[in-house]
C-alpha cells in the first residue's frame, strides 16, 4: 500500500511517516522545498508549489489513499496577512489536489484529512461529540467549517472522507507544550484567567497512530483526535509542574494581559472545548496515552 502525505515534515507528519514504515506502508509526501526531496524505496517526495498550483502530478502514482495535514502553524500572530495565509493553506491545497487528480483521471480510495476541535464552541459545561453542529464564532471556528468544506471536494472523485479533529498536541520538540512549559522551568508557571478552561489533548504518537488506523479501517465522516480524559487549563498547569519538580507560586495570568502579548491569537490559550474520544475508542483504536500524567511523564521526564 502506498500512501501520499501532505505536510509530511511537520511535527505530527514525521510521526505519521515512522508509523506508515513501521506498518510496511510506503510513503510518497509532497514538499514546498526541493532540498527535502529523497527517493528511497518507501519514502518517495514530490515538489509542489501551492501558491502558483504548481504541482507533480506523478505524486499520485500507484496511491490509494492520501493522509493531509498540510496548513500554516496557528501559533504565529494573527495579522489580516496572516490569518489568509492559514486559511488558504489549507483550503487552496485541498482543491489543487482535486484539481490534479481529476486533471489526470487518478484513482484515489480514501482521503484522511487534519481538522481540529476549533470548530466547536468555547463552553464549559459541554460535552462535544462528532455529531455537534454548532461552529465557533472565532476565526478557528470559521478556518476549520471552511478547511472542513474544502476537504469534503475529494467526494465528488469517488474517495472517502475521513476528517480527524486535532486537540492540544503535546509533543517535546513541537506545538504548545514548550511553551507551555518554559515559564513554569523558570519558576514562574501559572494557568491562564480562571483555570477552569477545558484543554483536549493528545500525544503526538497516538496521533499519528490515530491517522494510520483511520486509513488502514476505512474511517468516513468526523472523528475527534483527542484522548478519553480532557483536563482542565489548571490541572495541565499543575500537572507538568509536577512532572518537571516546580513549584507554582504566582497567581493566575489574567486574559487582559495574554490579549496585550498574543492579540487575537491569545484565545487558543482560553477557549474551552471538553471533546469526546468516544467514536474512535468504539472503532476499535486503542490509546496508549489515556492519562495526562504519563504523558508528560514520557515527553518531558
Amino acid at each position: 500500500m502506498t500512501v501520499l502525505i501532505t505536510g509530511a515534515t511537520g511535527l505530527i507528519g514525521q510521526g505519521i511517516v515512522d508509523q506508515c514504515h513501521s506498518q510496511g506502508i510506503n510513503v510518497h509526501y509532497l514538499t514546498t522545498s526541493k532540498s527535502k526531496l529523497s527517493t528511497e524505496s518507501n519514502y518517495k517526495g514530490f515538489y509542489w508549489n501551492p501558491n502558483i498550483n504548481e504541482i507533480d502530478h506523478t505524486c499520485f502514482e500507484g496511491v490509494s489513499a492520501i493522509i493531509n495535514m498540510v496548513g500554516a502553524s496557528i501559533s504565529e500572530r494573527w495579522t489580516d496577512k496572516y490569518k489568509k495565509i492559514i486559511l488558504e493553506s489549507r483550503t487552496k491545497t485541498a482543491q489543487l489536489l482535486q484539481d490534479t487528480i481529476k486533471r489526470h483521471n487518478y484513482s484515489i480510495d480514501q482521503v484522511v484529512s487534519a481538522s481540529a476541535i476549533g470548530i466547536y464552541p468555547t463552553s464549559l459545561v459541554n460535552y462535544y461529540e462528532e455529531t455537534n453542529t454548532e461552529i465557533s464564532e472565532t476565526f478557528l471556528g470559521k478556518v476549520v467549517h471552511e478547511w472542513e468544506a474544502a476537504v469534503d471536494g475529494f467526494k465528488a472523485l469517488g474517495c472517502k472522507v475521513a476528517k480527524i479533529r486535532i486537540g492540544l498536541v503535546l509533543a517535546n520538540d513541537g506545538g504548545a507544550l514548550p511553551q507551555i512549559v518554559k515559564p513554569i522551568k523558570y519558576g514562574v508557571g501559572a494557568a491562564f484567567g480562571s483555570g477552569k478552561q477545558w484543554q483536549s489533548w493528545i500525544h503526538v504518537k497516538d496521533l499519528a497512530s490515530l491517522f494510520v488506523f483511520a486509513v488502514q479501517n476505512n474511517f468516513e465522516g468526523i472523528y475527534n483526535g483527542v484522548a478519553p480524559n480532557p483536563v482542565t487549563n489548571k490541572e495541565l498547569t499543575k500537572a507538568a509542574a509536577k512532572v518537571l519538580h516546580r513549584p507554582l507560586i504566582l497567581p493566575n495570568i489574567p486574559k487582559f494581559a495574554m490579549k496585550l502579548i498574543l492579540g487575537e491569537m491569545h484565545i487558543l490559550l482560553f477557549e474551552s472545548q471538553r471533546v469526546s474520544s468516544q467514536k474512535v475508542e468504539a472503532e476499535g483504536f486503542n490509546f496508549t496515552y489515556v492519562n495526562l500524567k504519563p504523558a508528560l511523564e514520557d515527553l518531558l521526564g
